[in-house]
């Protein structure tokens, strides 16, 4: 690298509202040479909004790798580039990580210009945790494949973040509910910065209902977000094991656990799994009991 390599920006640009762009994301805009667009269409309507005259050229999913020496060139030649996505930040969930990383490898500078982001906006609205979380980006469109996800997912601790289309979002809630519990808290954040925006917060189970509830709600672009799942102590787990064990002596598994629910708080899936363990177990010792033989 010598002093008059260039340097890419990794530009962010607004989700919806053009507001949201920055005064620096304007002037990086305004002032690099190139300017690299996921979708040279949509990014020149940007730029003549802004009244920004620049040349563009596309790097998409299908020609990263084609243009990374392009790129590379240009750069070693003194030119800054500007790199841009359809909306937000560039490389979340869209293309940019093949050439970032060959730049990074050949010590070429690449800047952040930060800015809109649509997993940071949802994440700041939703009342969940938002001290750690986990961004799973697009799930697969395959019902089997994205439940297997679900299921690995179903313990994690830290708040969830996916993205959805709207061919998609009634599929993923059903099969969220399916695999993580349809009592889980969860937020649906649709058309983020846009005309239509709404947020949307209620059990999985609730939020299937309230998609089908409005004709509108399925079109647009989603942002799913659900609570981690709850971490319990040793002892709030010892305590409820002999809490159901008696309750189960009196009552049905299902009214067991209701009950358990109302005394202890704990989440609904966990004292059942639970009682099913101590039901099983209550089983096998009457078993050794009473022998057939």
């Amino acid at each position: 690298m010598t002093a008059e390599n260039g340097k890419l920006y990794v530009v962010a640009t607004p989700i919806g509202n053009l507001e949201d762009i920055t005064i620096r994301a304007l002037r990086i805009l305004r002032e690099v040479h190139f300017i690299a667009a996921e979708d040279t269409r949509y990014t020149r309507k940007l730029l003549q909004h802004f009244k920004i005259n620049k040349q563009l050229f596309s790097l998409h999913e299908h020609n990263e790798q084609d243009r990374i020496n392009q790129i590379i060139s240009l750069l070693e030649h003194g030119r800054d580039i500007a790199l841009v996505s359809d909306a937000g930040t560039p490389l979340i969930s869209d293309p940019g990580f093949l050439l970032v990383r060959a730049l990074r490898r050949k010590l070429i500078p690449v800047i952040p210009i930060p800015g809109a982001s649509s997993v940071t906006s949802a994440l700041s609205v939703s009342g969940l945790p938002t001290n750690r979380f986990v961004f799973e980006g697009f799930l697969s469109h395959k019902p089997t494949a994205r439940r297997a996800r679900l299921r690995l997912l179903s313990r994690e601790e830290r708040t969830l973040v996916f993205f959805e289309s709207r061919h998609q979002i009634r599929g993923t809630l059903i099969d969220l509910a399916l695999e993580m519990g349809g009592d889980r808290v969860a937020v649906v954040a649709r058309e983020l910065t846009k005309r239509f925006e709404e947020i949307h917060s209620a059990t999985l189970n609730n939020l299937l209902v309230w998609l089908d509830a409005g004709p509108n709600r399925i079109k647009g672009e989603f942002v799913i977000l659900v609570q981690g799942a709850l971490v319990n102590s040793e002892t709030e787990i010892l305590n409820s094991r002999h809490l159901l064990a008696a309750l189960l002596k009196e009552l049905p598994i299902s009214r067991t656990v209701i009950v358990a629910v109302e005394v202890t708080g704990l989440h609904k899936n966990l004292l059942y799994n639970l009682a099913l363990d101590i039901r099983s177990r209550q089983l096998d010792e009457k078993t050794d009991k009473d022998p057939l033989f």
